[in-house]
């Protein structure tokens, strides 16, 4: 069995940590020395991981450094809930920002974005 776990880059980890545990319910597992700390929802792990805004992602590359206005990926997470008004409310409460959705017969998802310009969806069970 392969476990499946996250890492975000963050500009200011005690700030991430509060945003991922009051406005999206994630626990907080441990602390991973002073730059890491490790989140989990359900049966996914989260790890935030504080890096400097300007710092090198990878040591080969000369042209990238991080950056964290906000900023698309394909590949994102989606949080489940129950009402998704509620959460949006939290989010944006905390320092996120929430840049619409859609509803139907299926439900409703709202486009949210963490304080760090890492984008997620909330999407009602």
């Amino acid at each position: 069995m392969i476990k499946l776990s996250v890492s975000i880059d963050v500009s200011d980890l005690k700030q991430a940590e509060s945003f991922y545990i009051e406005a999206l319910g994630c626990k907080k597992i441990r602390d991973q020395g002073a730059k890491m700390v490790v989140l989990a929802v359900d049966n996914c792990d989260i790890y935030l991981l504080e890096k400097s805004a300007g710092s090198k992602p990878l040591p080969t590359e000369s042209d990238v450094n991080r950056d964290y206005g906000r900023h698309w990926t394909p590949i994102h997470l989606d949080f489940l809930c129950e009402n998704v008004d509620e959460l949006v409310e939290r989010i944006v409460k905390l320092g996120g920002a929430h840049e619409g959705g859609e509803s139907g017969d299926w439900g409703s998802i709202a486009h949210c974005v963490d304080p760090f310009g890492n984008g997620f969806c909330v999407i009602n069970e």
